[in-house]
């Protein structure tokens, strides 16, 4: 098993009585509540818990892409890797991702990821997403292209990646008469490709093809959500003819451990409330727009979310396995479970969320790294060798 500790960068220091008239953080909520010297040391302090990520032993340390909210202050996850890029050694750095159907030149993404794996000598992991609704309204990308934007950039992406010299590249959204990227990726034939989803079927489907095998994420779901979608891939692989690995296959989750369970949920109650119901919280027709996905797609994601319509508490999601908090040993139990019925490869633990503070953030890491990850690390292992 191996683990990635990913971070949203949140803007912790919104003004929550301030914005509690407004129906959501994304797009709606003015960016006058925002005070560029508290974002300024924000940035200092979550830079500094990935790079933390490092010390503590983690395997990986992951940024991602949202824009106009408080939810997550990376509208371009290319600034926080190139800022990681120099500041560590050895853990691998992965983007999950880069929202594709929103680039007007995907040649540009495919040359900085080039530049980042090539500063770190092969740390990259490229994540590609199509990005949440939400971003479509942001940009003034129509949803309805967003599958053919997506694949359409990803074919540009790995020809740049892969073919040598000179070629040219038609499509009907992206057209290059010359296609030639300096530089050229560090790892060979390009970074390994991790694709983070909520549960889209088009989705799988097109992860698992044997032409690509890429990492399969679920991203914060109720666990039933997590068991369903990585079986679909797995059964996927079998329909296409080949096994999946565990190593195919990842799960992103909250995660907050204190010395004790009681003590645990105490201290993450609000600051997780405030992640899921004032920070994540958007209307349907933001998170999902007409065209986005297919109908049968949008059912299950909405079946999914049926579950947590509204406002959520910490236990309910606890309950529903969306987040793992308690002590070090309760923790691990709940994960060490969950890996033995879902045999994951990557754990992407998300230790800071909405407003939990540096002292806080700083205890979980410490704890998780310590007392949870070796035990894990052992049990998964062991359970290859047998």
């Amino acid at each position: 098993m191996k683990f990635t500790l990913f971070h949203l960068m949140p803007y912790a220091d919104l003004d929550l009585e301030a914005t509690k008239d407004y129906s959501t953080a994304w797009l709606q909520t003015p960016n006058t509540f925002y005070n560029p010297e508290k974002g300024a040391a924000l940035y200092e302090r979550y830079l500094g818990e990935l790079e933390r990520g490092e010390e503590l032993g983690f395997d990986g340390i992951a940024v991602n892409e949202h824009h106009s909210t408080a939810y997550g202050m990376m509208p371009s996850p290319i600034v926080t890797a190139s800022a990681l890029a120099r500041r560590t050694k050895t853990v691998t750095i992965a983007i999950l991702g880069s929202a594709l159907p929103l680039r007007g030149h995907p040649l540009t993404l495919a040359e900085e990821h080039a530049m980042i794996d090539t500063i770190t000598r092969g740390r990259l992991i490229t994540g590609m997403v199509r990005g949440i609704g939400a971003e479509y309204h942001v940009w003034g990308v129509n949803p309805v292209f967003s599958h053919e934007r997506f694949h359409e950039a990803h074919d540009l992406i790995i020809q740049a990646w892969t073919e040598p010299g000179i070629s040219s590249f038609h499509g009907k959204h992206y057209n290059h008469e010359y296609v030639n990227l300096w530089p050229r990726p560090y790892q060979k034939p390009h970074p390994p490709i991790w694709i983070p989803s909520q549960g889209s079927r088009e989705t799988i489907e097109w992860a698992a093809h044997p032409k690509r095998k890429y990492v399969y994420l679920q991203t914060f779901s109720p666990i039933k959500a997590v068991q369903k979608y990585l079986k679909m891939y797995r059964d996927q692989c079998e329909h296409y003819g080949y096994t999946c690995r565990d190593e195919q296959l990842g799960w992103a989750v909250p995660i907050y451990v204190a010395d004790t369970d009681e003590t645990a949920r105490k201290e993450a109650k609000v600051h997780y409330e405030n992640f899921r119901n004032r920070f994540l919280k958007m209307p349907v027709e933001m998170l999902l727009p007409p065209g986005y996905s297919s109908v049968e797609s949008m059912k299950g994601v909405a079946a999914t979310k049926a579950q947590i319509v509204g406002d959520v508490t910490l236990e309910l999601c606890m309950d529903l396995g969306m987040f793992i908090c308690g002590s070090p040993e309760t923790v691990r139990q709940k994960l060490e479970h969950y890996w033995k019925e879902m045999r994951f490869e990557h754990l992407l633990s998300m230790l800071q969320f909405g407003t939990l503070p540096a002292d806080l953030t700083a205890r979980s890491m410490d704890l998780f790294a310590k007392d949870v990850m070796p035990k894990l690390r052992a049990v998964a292992a062991t359970a290859k060798a047998a």
